[in-house]
């Protein structure tokens, strides 16, 4: 496998270790049913828990939120 160099320009390397409260997520089950929730870390595990029953995530914008805290 090659990997991208860190010269490329599709390189991504992390831009700060604070938390990041840009966004809210819904979590949509295959019935339509939704939750949303405040943080990336919640939205994943309830993925890999209930994915099978779930249709999508989608990304909602805080309106407060200026990003990192």
């Amino acid at each position: 496998m090659e990997l991208i160099s860190p010269t490329d320009p599709q390189y991504f390397e992390l831009s700060s270790s604070k938390p990041y409260d840009r966004h809210n997520y819904k979590i949509v089950s295959k019935i339509g049913e939704s939750i949303v929730v405040d943080n990336w870390e919640t939205a994943q595990v309830t993925w890999f828990e209930k994915g099978i029953f779930l249709s999508h995530i989608e990304v909602l914008d805080k309106k407060e939120s200026k990003g990192f805290k």
